[in-house]
């Protein structure tokens, strides 16, 4: 496909899984897509439950949402050749290009999932102004996500057209449920990486400015995403209070204790009690009281010793009102750092890229969390290398905001940078 004609066809994959944008685990139009235009491509496709452990899927929607999702997804443009293997909300896709050459194997990642953000329907937004806003209230593309995947069809294209220049196999990795740091963990659990000798994983934007690279971001904080739930027992609040058992305040002790968790000494911490819900009624002891809180820290021991002290704190509290609780582990990252060696490769392409201004083999810098330090992790304990790059562009409000929208001339330098990293792992000598 001609550059031209490749750059047309990225803005319209992104626009369309921009106007259709679906939340972890219910990304079945999306997947089935994906599968659809990747299996005309000539990949061989693994999909749903193959993929990933529903042992390990952490914070999946009941099935009563993922049911009534699925019959949306079917009267919405889903491929109706693969739907059926995400109508359980399994909607990992990973697609494999087998040289049938000797060599490495090498797999690219992309995330798939959007959020609970109703996008902008001001006139100055560009996605409104252009007709491409998302179709669903509530629903958005607003972390780059449609990108990602756009990108990793791009990446497609150009592999399936220069086959017979590479060697080893190459593995596209298509992730549910990053938001949340949910869905990674479950793709690992199910060996989708443990052949790979390279994998590279990517982001689009993160304040990084346009026509910019960074091929070894590192920074992110290790996660643990808790539903806390606690359960008293509810008595009328006048004539009978002493018979009540008080999770609401069960609840406020806890959300005001946790953040009272001595900082660690050893590097950089986070807890945030996000949601607080409570009570049924003014006169009515509270019998049931809900907590969503998160924790982070610089790595993966100090974020254990946060969530240790919130789950003390949660027990505590309990105790202290005489009620039941339970807490939910419903999304985990871990700390991971990147292989510079691979990061060194990846700056060589961006490097030679007439698209790139400049490019940076490392960034440092504390950058929330991400689940594709789980792939990383794999496949580093088993001897490869791994990065994370980003794809730097001009965005018109930051990640996870209503206004959220990338310069889409982005798309095809970052196709064309994953790809010379492919020829130079993955091509023939």
């Amino acid at each position: 496909m001609e550059k031209v004609n490749l750059a047309k066809q990225l803005v319209e994959w992104r626009r369309d899984f921009h106007q259709y944008p679906e939340t972890g685990f219910l990304e079945m139009r999306t997947a089935s897509i994906l599968a659809s235009i990747l299996a005309g491509l000539g990949f061989d496709l693994q999909l749903g439950k193959e993929v990933m452990s529903d042992h390990h899927c952490m914070g999946k929607p009941d099935e009563e949402s993922t049911k009534k999702h699925l019959q949306w997804a079917m009267t919405n443009g889903a491929s109706k050749n693969y739907i059926e293997y995400f109508s359980e909300g399994y909607t990992g896709v990973v697609a494999t290009l087998d040289t049938k050459k000797e060599g490495p194997t090498i797999a690219y990642r992309f995330d798939m999932d959007a959020l609970d953000i109703n996008e902008s329907g001001d006139g100055d937004h560009y996605p409104n102004l252009e007709c491409f806003k998302s179709k669903i209230p509530d629903k958005m593309h607003a972390c780059g996500h449609d990108a990602h995947m756009s990108i990793g069809l791009g990446l497609a294209t150009l592999l399936t057209a220069n086959k017979d220049n590479l060697c080893g196999k190459i593995k596209l990795i298509f992730q549910p449920a990053e938001e949340g740091t949910r869905g990674a963990k479950s793709m690992v659990q199910a060996n989708v990486v443990t052949d790979v000798d390279y994998l590279v994983a990517s982001h689009i934007g993160t304040g990084v400015p346009h026509n910019h690279f960074v091929a070894a971001n590192n920074g992110f904080l290790a996660t643990t995403k808790l539903d806390i739930s606690f359960n008293g027992m509810a008595s009328h609040a006048g004539s009978r209070p002493e018979e009540g058992k008080n999770a609401l305040l069960a609840a406020a002790s806890a959300a005001l204790n946790i953040y009272a968790i001595p900082r660690h000494s050893e590097g950089t911490t986070r807890v945030n009690v996000g949601e607080l819900h409570a009570g049924t009624g003014r006169n009515i002891i509270a019998n049931q009281a809900k907590l969503k809180v998160e924790t982070r820290g610089e790595t993966s021991s100090i974020n254990d010793y946060v969530k240790d002290q919130v789950e003390s704190i949660v027990a505590g509290a309990a105790t202290m009102y005489q009620i039941d609780y339970d807490i939910e582990v419903v999304g985990e990252g871990l700390s991971r750092r990147c292989s510079t060696d691979l990061a060194s490769i990846l700056n060589e392409c961006a490097q030679e890229s007439s698209a790139i201004a400049e490019s940076f083999i490392e960034n440092n810098d504390s950058a929330g969390s991400e689940d594709a330090t789980y792939f990383m992790e794999a496949v580093q304990k088993n001897g490869g290398l791994a990065t994370y790059c980003i794809f730097g562009t001009e965005l018109a409000a930051g990640h996870h905001n209503e206004k959220f929208d990338i310069n889409e001339d982005t798309l095809l330098p970052a196709v064309e940078i994953l790809y010379s990293s492919a020829v130079k792992l993955c091509g023939k000598e």
